[in-house]
């Protein structure tokens, strides 16, 4: 009994351990996407998300003022200033004048630059330089230094994003084209799968078998000719092939199959007494649909939902062929994977991006997920 007993716990720790190793998978990319998404475009260069809640230290190179800035006190010729300017929230540590010394000096030191140069540049930013004779030339002397930067978090990224970069319009865009194929495919679907289970008629075996043959077939195999039909059914009627009813009517088709089969099996486990009850009652069999099968068979409408949703918006290949890359019809995927050509080396847009990608799935599934385990176990009701 206690060898039961102990391979029980053990057993129930496996898979404990099991469980947060994949939500520590999951959850600290996504942490890290959000983080980098609120710094400024320096700190993520300088340090890495995990560092975004300590100081960062930088090198970075600065100039100070013209000649024209100098005034002479006490014999010699004088500048000062703060090479920060108007945003001096950091703090130096060291200072140099050669890019191959960039620390050569800690800060509040005086550096002998020699010809009678010397230069002081403290903590806060603040410099004097002087020299024995008048300064010249039109461009002051360029100066490299080590700061640290208090964290920063910002929502500059996202009015960037949604505003300049056209990922509003994109955001819009993919709703206008998820929702409507989420929808569609449930209802259709729905109606198909209480016909395929509680209606008797001739060929019904047959469709059955060819809609689980449609499961595996791939979806490129069939997108070239399905274009063809599109095109031409386009050129028939003498309006455009590529509209938003055209990849509502693609993401239908490429999810029917599993719609149908997945719904079919539940509602086939569906208790037979109810339905024979309804039938007695002089119930028709839409009745029974609206009013019986439907309710009951919310959570596998639920749990597809969240298949298809997740499907249709992360969809990249589909929406290219069947919807193009026109500034008012290009999707979230399809402008993220363009700003990855463009803006390969903004990591503050990209990381942005890719969280507002992301949002809507997870408010999606956490929505739903409380029906997402109850419609994943299709069937596993008990009736005739």
């Amino acid at each position: 009994m206690a060898v039961s007993t102990g391979k029980s716990f053990a057993s129930r720790f496996g898979v404990h351990i099991a469980v947060f190793l994949f939500v520590a998978i999951w959850t600290i990319p996504t942490l890290g996407i959000l983080v980098s998404s609120l710094r400024d475009k320096d700190q993520i260069i300088a340090s890495g998300w995990w560092n975004s809640f300590a100081s960062s230290t930088q090198t970075e190179a600065g100039r100070l003022p013209p000649a024209s800035a100098q005034v002479e006190k006490d014999g010699k010729f004088v500048l000062e200033g703060n090479i920060f300017g108007d945003d001096p929230a950091r703090d130096i540590s060291a200072f140099g004048v050669k890019s191959s010394a960039p620390t050569q000096y800690p800060a509040g030191t005086t550096a002998d630059l020699g010809d009678g140069e010397t230069l002081q540049l403290n903590p806060d930013g603040s410099f004097v330089m002087t020299s024995t004779k008048p300064f010249e030339g039109e461009r002051g002397q360029r100066v490299y230094y080590a700061s640290s930067a208090p964290p920063k978090f910002t929502t500059d990224n996202y009015n960037t994003v949604l505003f300049s970069e056209g990922i509003g319009r994109s955001f819009m865009n993919s709703l206008t084209v998820t929702i409507p194929a989420t929808v569609i495919p449930i209802l259709i679907a729905a109606f198909a799968a209480y016909a395929l289970a509680w209606m008797r008629f001739p060929g019904r075996a047959l469709l059955i078998a060819v809609i689980i043959g449609l499961l595996v077939v791939p979806l490129q195999m069939s997108l070239i000719p399905l274009l063809k039909l599109y095109n031409g059914v386009g050129s028939f009627f003498g309006v455009p092939s590529k509209t938003y009813l055209g990849i509502w009517l693609a993401h239908t088709g490429f999810g029917l199959p599993f719609a149908i089969y997945l719904l079919r099996s539940y509602i086939a486990g569906l208790p037979r007494e109810i339905m024979e009850s309804a039938r007695i009652d002089g119930a028709s069999d839409f009745e029974i649909f609206v009013k019986i099968v439907l309710p009951l068979s919310f959570p596998v409408l639920a749990s597809f939902a969240i298949f298809q949703f997740l499907w249709v918006w992360n969809d990249l290949l589909v929406a290219m062929v069947f919807l193009g890359t026109e500034g008012d019809q290009i999707v979230l995927t399809a402008k993220l994977n363009a700003l990855l050509g463009s803006r390969g080396g903004d990591w503050e847009i990209l990381t942005t991006s890719a969280f507002i990608t992301i949002v809507v799935p997870l408010i999606v599934f956490f929505s739903l997920q409380r029906y997402f385990v109850r419609g994943l176990l299709a069937g596993s009701v008990k009736g005739g």
